[in-house]
């Protein structure tokens, strides 16, 4: 095998990944052959690596373990020499853009431009284009002064919208647009002027908004999270309309709560084969490490996932016993169970053609890493297989990487977006970075690039 140079640190990180993931992945770079299941399919860093699959269901989730909560992971190094993603055999990485304050969810435009949103900076910025060294050609800013924008849709659907819609923490806003501008050419029009958990957005709680619209046009889904870990939302006012995806019509108008229960649906997706809307979801923490997972999931209309008494169905959250029993039947087990902690954010459907044929239709999801598990988990891109539109309930480590032998993570993944060419784009808010991954068919670049 051929490295790339600067690569000691890599090579360390990457010679059990051959030797463990080997046997589960098929010579595609894609595919496996082999499921972690039960008890094994729990796991931390160490265990991640490109083309092992996982799948937890409801039967393998232990009793809620309170005294076992950890609180300690959050805290980023700086990225080691010769630190790299890792990739699956046959891609490779590249270093598209760095420098940004905060670099969140990205979007792809119709026109292939790619918006980010750099959210403590109250930036959308616009990167286009690849130079020959692999950056990007164009790095522009959008728009600015906005309130840590997260969530970015183009309206209408299609090759020519007019607007790009923005979801602040404090409301939804649109900017006029035609394919190609770099710079808003007027002022944010307030769409949504108040979102739920308004008055309490320096009292803490989750402050990321999500915005997608649903195939036909007719609905605006917003995601909005909870204020608070688990707290009774009986007559808590801090809690009104949160842990819930909203819909709205285009225009703004109220229409109903779409779906409860959601802890924290931090990015949403319209599948394209069946036009249901997913969600990749942050659930609740101080039950231990292996509870309660994080999940992705379609979002049944006017569903009930369980937040803040119960939990993956029939599972009553013991800080809650007894309260709502008249529930217990209603709530909706997640399509796809990740590892508890994992802080799942951004998802996308793949729809290109670069990756090999097995990907297409396959949604990918960061994993941003938690705090709340005694060995980190997360820190690294999934993918989670599909079938006609439906999830499989596996996952796959797609990306990985993002943290250091002895458990300090450098990166931490938040958005992933396709590229217009089929390529993949990840944000990383730890190294401050946008990510390549490219597909070459090369066993070589299975460990990218090594250095800038």
């Amino acid at each position: 095998m051929r490295f790339p140079s600067n690569t000691r640190f890599l090579v360390a990180m990457t010679m059990p990944l051959v030797w463990l993931s080997a046997p589960a992945r098929a010579q595609n770079g894609g595919a496996t052959t082999k499921t972690l299941t039960g008890q094994a399919a729990f796991t931390d860093f160490s265990q991640e690596h490109p083309g092992v699959r996982r799948r937890i269901t409801i039967a393998d989730l232990p009793e809620p373990k309170p005294e076992e909560s950890f609180d300690g992971h959050d805290k980023v190094v700086a990225q080691p020499d010769g630190a790299w993603p890792i990739a699956p055999a046959g891609f490779k990485v590249e270093r598209y853009a760095q420098g940004f304050e905060q670099p969140r969810l990205i979007r792809t435009a119709p026109n292939g431009d790619l918006f980010l949103a750099d959210s403590a900076a109250g930036k959308i910025r616009v990167l286009r284009g690849v130079n020959v060294d692999g950056k990007a050609a164009t790095n522009e800013t959008f728009a600015s002064g906005l309130d840590h924008p997260f969530g970015i849709a183009f309206y209408p659907l299609g090759s020519n919208p007019q607007w790009v819609y923005v979801a602040n923490t404090t409301s939804v806003v649109r900017f006029s647009y035609k394919n190609g501008d770099l710079k808003a050419s007027g002022e944010a029009q307030a769409i949504v002027p108040t979102l739920p958990g308004y008055a309490q957005l320096r009292g803490g709680g989750h402050w990321t908004r999500d915005v997608a619209f649903s195939l036909d046009g007719k609905r605006m889904f917003v995601s909005v999270g909870s204020g608070s870990n688990v707290d009774d939302t009986d007559n808590n006012p801090r809690e009104l309309h949160r842990a819930n995806v909203l819909e709205y019509t285009p225009d703004g108008t109220f229409v109903k709560i779409f779906a409860s229960g959601i802890r924290n649906c931090v990015g949403e997706a319209i599948n394209p084969t069946t036009g249901q809307l997913w969600c990749s979801t942050n659930e609740r923490d101080k039950l231990g490490d292996n509870l309660v997972p994080d999940y992705i999931t379609s979002v049944k209309e006017d569903g009930f996932y369980g937040w803040p008494w119960w939990y993956m169905g029939p599972h009553q959250d013991p800080r809650h016993d007894g309260k709502h029993p008249e529930l217990k039947s209603k709530v909706i087990t997640p399509d796809v169970l990740l590892q508890p902690h994992f802080a799942s954010l951004e998802m996308t459907f793949y729809t290109g053609s670069l990756f090999p044929g097995d990907f297409r239709g396959d949604a990918f999801a960061a994993e941003h890493g938690s705090w709340n598990k005694h060995r980190p988990a997360g820190y690294e891109v999934i993918r989670i297989p599909m079938h006609n539109g439906q999830a499989t309930g596996e996952y796959e480590d797609f990306l990985t990487g993002f943290v250091t032998p002895d458990g300090k993570a450098w990166g931490r993944p938040v958005g992933v977006a396709g590229g217009k060419d089929g390529s993949l784009f990840v944000t990383d808010d730890g190294s401050k970075s946008v990510w390549h991954v490219l597909y070459t068919g090369k066993p070589e670049q299975q460990m990218g690039k090594g250095g800038d």
